[in-house]
């Protein structure tokens, strides 16, 4: 194993609090998931069983991305191999700091109620190499509270953007707030917790990148307008951005909606 992958699966295993269990894998609807969870665009799927790093459920677009059957894909390795040389420290890092970040700081109780999100450079079907955006979801935990099964989707974004900010995201499910641009290189055991997302933002953001007007968003959410308007100048000020249209290209090349 090359040492910037094995890295990775040191990273893994360093958050392995016993030896880890297989678990079934729970009814889904795929397509559901992709359509209302996660950001639209080129994209595909596909399914870590990290008790035996293999990979499950690949969809179509992997080979349209990278071109290599999707059915070649057996192991995380495969993927791993196509990230860029100079990305595979910030990855580890990423995820080194996603996933200790649920266990340390919100609680692992909380791994299945969010997605991590961050960019990275993958090798493409041309030979080139492009942004695309990395979202993950817990679905299993064994009875050892080690995370087995991760749903995952890779966007490509390099038409959106070409320079990674080198931070990561925590984007809540189930009502749970959102945690963005989370420093990577912040070595702290539990660093302050940056600006956050509620529920109510983000499906504000949501309706924005839709292209809903303040009126509009108002009647969806059976709130005042001047309610809405709030939430608009809160929402450019948490997440940086200069007006909507900065807020909705962000949002969708991060994997904030």
């Amino acid at each position: 194993m090359k040492p910037d992958i094995e890295r990775m699966h040191q990273v893994w295993s360093n958050l392995m609090i016993a030896n880890r269990k297989p678990t079934d894998l729970p009814q889904l609807n795929f397509n559901e998931i992709v359509s209302s969870v996660f950001s639209i665009g080129p994209c595909y799927h596909y399914i870590i069983d990290f008790y035996d790093m293999s990979i499950e459920n690949m969809s179509s677009g992997f080979s349209d991305a990278h071109g290599i059957p999707a059915q070649e894909i057996k192991k995380i390795n495969d993927i791993l191999s196509l990230i860029h040389a100079e990305d595979i420290d910030f990855v580890s890092k990423a995820e080194k700091k996603t996933l200790g970040y649920i266990y340390d700081t919100l609680g692992k109780e909380k791994f299945t109620r969010y997605k991590a999100s961050y960019n990275l450079r993958f090798r493409k079907a041309d030979g080139s190499y492009g942004l695309f955006n990395h979202q993950s979801l817990i679905l299993t935990m064994d009875e050892n509270n080690n995370f087995i099964k991760s749903l995952n989707i890779h966007t490509d974004i390099s038409h959106l953007i070409d320079k990674n900010n080198y931070k990561v995201s925590l984007i809540g499910l189930m009502g749970e707030p959102s945690f963005l641009d989370i420093d990577v290189w912040d070595d702290r055991v539990k660093p302050t917790l940056p600006n956050s997302f509620s529920k109510r933002e983000i499906e504000i953001v949501r309706l924005i990148a839709a292209g809903c007007q303040t009126k509009e968003i108002a009647e969806k959410l059976n709130i005042a307008p001047d309610t809405v308007k709030a939430h608009r100048k809160n929402i450019l000020m948490k997440s940086g951005c200069k007006n909507m249209a900065e807020l909705t290209a962000k949002s969708i090349s991060e994997g904030w909606i």
